[in-house]
């Protein structure tokens, strides 16, 4: 028999990836993005996280209320049925400071409830679709596309924070080109 024939075989292999894309998943969402960002927002005052280099720039402190907001809209509601209050333009359009550790605490309450979600989720669903911001979508997809958008805009924040606070921000060691564990 060819290796990878045997039904049953091929079905245990697709649970096997299933389950490791949703644990990666949650993985670079809590343990890689979320203390990166952390370690920008304390490095920086209220002011700075929330100084724009001009109007069509957003702030850090937009970007997070945004992580958050997307978020939720589609792990939490989207995936973790949750109701869906989200609007969207009020995530870029604040400029009224919220200071570090409400930005920090909403940040963190939507990342443990996105893991609750991702940790329930049976991987037999990664190939349903819902409904998500009006669009039909795949759950494999919404949890492929919060991670990508988090990595993108976690990369705002830290070039924002470099430009703001003019140093390394320490997460990696040169000497051994490895990164630092939070």
């Amino acid at each position: 028999m060819v290796k990878g024939s045997n039904p049953l075989e091929a079905s245990l292999n697709q649970t096997a990836v299933g389950v490791a894309f949703v644990h990666q998943s949650a993985d670079y969402l809590l343990n890689d993005y979320l203390p990166k960002i952390q370690r920008c927002l304390e490095q920086l005052t209220d002011d700075q996280i929330w100084w724009r280099p001009n109007s069509q720039t957003n702030s850090i402190g937009n970007l997070v209320l945004h992580l958050s907001g997307n978020a939720r809209q589609w792990i939490v509601c989207g995936l973790g049925d949750q109701p869906d209050h989200r609007n969207r333009s009020l995530e870029f359009e604040q400029s009224e400071i919220i200071p570090r550790t409400q930005l920090l605490e909403r940040l963190t309450g939507t990342l443990r409830e996105v893991g609750e979600v991702l940790t329930k989720l049976p991987v037999e669903v990664l190939l349903e679709r819902r409904e998500i911001q009006g669009r039909e979508v795949e759950v494999l997809e919404a949890i492929f596309h919060v991670t990508e958008h988090f990595a993108m805009h976690t990369g705002q924040i830290i070039m924002l924070t470099k430009i703001l606070a003019q140093k390394d921000l320490g997460f990696y060691d040169f000497s051994t080109g490895k990164p630092f564990h939070h």
